[in-house]
């Protein structure tokens, strides 16, 4: 059972009239589509703030790697849920609902307009009020954290392959966390760990927009932005993370770019064999990205490219 109840959904053209609440608009899609920056210009045309739902982006000091806008690409837009956790704590989607909640709450109770950003599938549908999280089990936990560090993920997400093929779709392969979680809760509920995501008419009323590009300009995006960290200083900042704990984040560590460049660090790859299995994993995640978002029914896709943001923001005055 979702969180939020229905509600009506408001008219667009009054969403934002004084004493109106206004609408929320998502903006979703791949990443290296141009999501933050869209986020940004609708920010600044509807006098709105920014929400980030990128499960990385939460984490302090992880900058160049995530793509991180910094103080001058924001524009003056105040930006929320950004260098929340420090990179040694665990991820968590149910924390990152109730921050979100907050945050919608009294951006909205300041008569500004909330505007979500991300390509995390599972944070942009906690922002939106979509998930009920069901409950955890140390000893399950343990016991299956114990096989994957033993073990590694793939056995793991065989097992989840063939017990809920639904979620395994949704999940990396090397996403021990994630696979460790949807076991855990397949085990303890008896349910496939799919079936506590609810339908795609739960939660709040918000405008989800997607950022559409053709896969092969995709593609080039991505090798260009991950050729920037390098020339950036992803190297740096993954040394000074790993002084600080990075290896003992579950989470953190895995993130794309830091996993390669810990290997690097480690001896374990070249630097420019790091480089190519960042683009090679960050292509992948790509196309699970558009997977996970084309399924929901909410979402609007617009071309990437010129004048996105008058069709954006023609699309939340309707």
């Amino acid at each position: 059972m979702a969180k939020f109840a229905i509600l009506p959904q408001p008219s667009r053209t009054t969403a934002c009239r004084e004493g109106t609440p206004a609408v929320l608009i998502a903006v979703v899609g791949a990443t290296a589509a141009g999501k933050s920056d869209l986020a940004v210009e609708l920010a600044l045309a509807l006098d709105g703030e920014v929400i980030n739902a990128d499960s990385m982006q939460l984490y302090r000091g992880m900058d160049i790697g995530t793509a991180k806008l910094n103080s001058e690409e924001r524009r003056g837009v105040p930006h929320h849920l950004l260098d929340v956790w420090d990179v040694t704590e665990t991820a968590s989607v149910a924390e990152y609902q109730d921050l979100a909640e907050a945050v919608i709450a009294d951006i909205t109770a300041r008569g500004k307009v909330p505007v979500l950003v991300g390509g995390s599938g599972l944070y942009v549908r906690a922002a939106l009020g979509d998930l009920d999280f069901p409950g955890t089990d140390p000893a399950i936990r343990e016991r299956l954290e114990a096989e994957l560090s033993d073990a590694g993920p793939a056995p793991l997400y065989a097992r989840l392959a063939a017990a809920d093929p639904v979620a395994a779709a949704a999940i990396l392969p090397g996403n021990g966390r994630r696979i460790v979680r949807a076991l855990e809760v397949i085990e303890l509920s008896g349910r496939p760990f799919s079936a506590t995501m609810p339908g795609y008419d739960a939660g709040r009323p918000a405008i989800q927009i997607g950022v559409q590009l053709p896969r092969d300009e995709l593609y080039q995006r991505i090798e260009a932005r991950v050729d920037r960290m390098w020339a950036a200083g992803l190297e740096a900042e993954v040394r000074h993370l790993a002084a600080g704990g990075l290896r003992d984040g579950k989470t953190a560590s895995r993130a794309l770019g830091y996993q390669q460049m810990l290997r690097f660090l480690d001896g374990e790859l070249t630097s420019d064999q790091a480089r190519d299995e960042t683009v090679r994993a960050t292509r992948q995640f790509a196309r699970r990205q558009e997977s996970w978002f084309r399924r929901d029914p909410r979402v609007s896709w617009l071309p990437a490219g010129e004048s996105l943001t008058a069709r954006a923001l023609d699309l939340y005055s309707q």
